[in-house]
């Protein structure tokens, strides 16, 4: 589940949810060009959580995020409607608990490191939500840090500073509902797995540190790597998970991209691979080229 969790923290924003060498293609930023554009856009690779200190905006990005016309996120960061909105596509169809999925002995144990651990929702209200997405609840005590951030807000705040427009590239419902195609047993177990290995597995602890090791060093080549490596009960899943999200994505973009200068901020898991965002543009037609996203903070602190 670890495993599983990790790439969703790249991939797959949710409700309850650094010195960087961004030079060459270790970058997570690229500039959006040729094709016909007047002006172009960027791209810029999220993780859904990471420590506060970490969250930090290089100058490059900062100067994008005042130039251009409108920021897209995976889903409208802004819209407080559309998030109560899809509060109830996070519960499981049918009515169905958490309870129903496991064993005495399985739920319980659950039960009992959710409320022992903590999360950002009761476990009440958690059993009644599809597993992964309960699970997502407790990546902060993956973090080695108290204080954790969410990329995508960090992004939001310096955006409404420069009063741009903020847009969703789809809606908090239709990811939600992307859950449902992985059946609920199987998510249920996996989060079973998960809270057995928690502490003790050190392979799986392992990657999450690489994980953000990647992240904080903008190496791309690492974060494909690394998303690629889940077990093989979610492996069938990925499809679902990303690339078929990655293929509505870039249809959207080639209508928006010849209309105004935008930055599109996604998971960092959906920029790198042969299905990836910036291949899928290229193939477009369009020219994706690094930026440096370097970030002193000594002087930025």
């Amino acid at each position: 589940m670890k495993k599983l969790s990790a790439g969703l923290l790249l991939s797959l924003v949710t409700i309850v949810s650094i010195a960087q060498s961004g030079t060459g293609n270790n970058t997570l930023l690229w500039k959006i060009s040729g094709n016909g554009l007047e002006n172009p856009s960027y791209l810029f690779g999220t993780i859904h959580m990471l420590c506060a200190d970490d969250a930090v905006l290089s100058k490059n990005m900062k100067k994008i995020i005042e130039d251009c016309d409108e920021v897209y996120f995976e889903v409208d960061m802004d819209n407080i409607f559309e998030m109560v909105g899809a509060m109830g596509k996070m519960k499981m169809k049918g009515d169905t608990t958490l309870k129903e999925l496991l064993t005495e002995a399985e739920y319980e144990k659950v039960k009992t490191y959710f409320e022992t651990k903590g999360s950002m929702l009761p476990f009440s209200m958690l059993e009644t939500y599809k597993p992964i997405l309960a699970a997502s609840t407790l990546e902060q005590g993956s973090l080695p840090c108290d204080n954790t951030a969410m990329m995508e807000q960090v992004i939001l705040k310096e955006a409404k500073e420069y009063k741009k427009k903020i847009k969703g590239l789809e809606t908090m419902s239709y990811q939600a509902g992307v859950l449902d195609s992985i059946p609920y047993k199987l998510q249920a177990q996996q989060l079973v797995s998960y809270i057995e290995s928690a502490g003790k597995d050190d392979k799986d602890n392992k990657q999450m540190e690489e994980m953000f090791k990647a992240y904080k060093s903008q190496d791309l080549k690492k974060l494909e790597e690394l998303m690629v490596e889940t077990d093989a009960g979610m492996a069938a899943f990925t499809d679902i998970l990303l690339y078929h999200r990655n293929q509505n994505w870039v249809a959207k973009l080639k209508r928006l991209l010849p209309e105004k200068s935008v930055l599109i901020a996604v998971g960092a898991g959906h920029l790198p691979g042969e299905k990836g965002v910036i291949n899928l543009l290229r193939k477009e037609g369009y020219k994706v080229t690094p930026v440096e996203n370097r970030i002193d903070l000594s002087r930025e602190i």
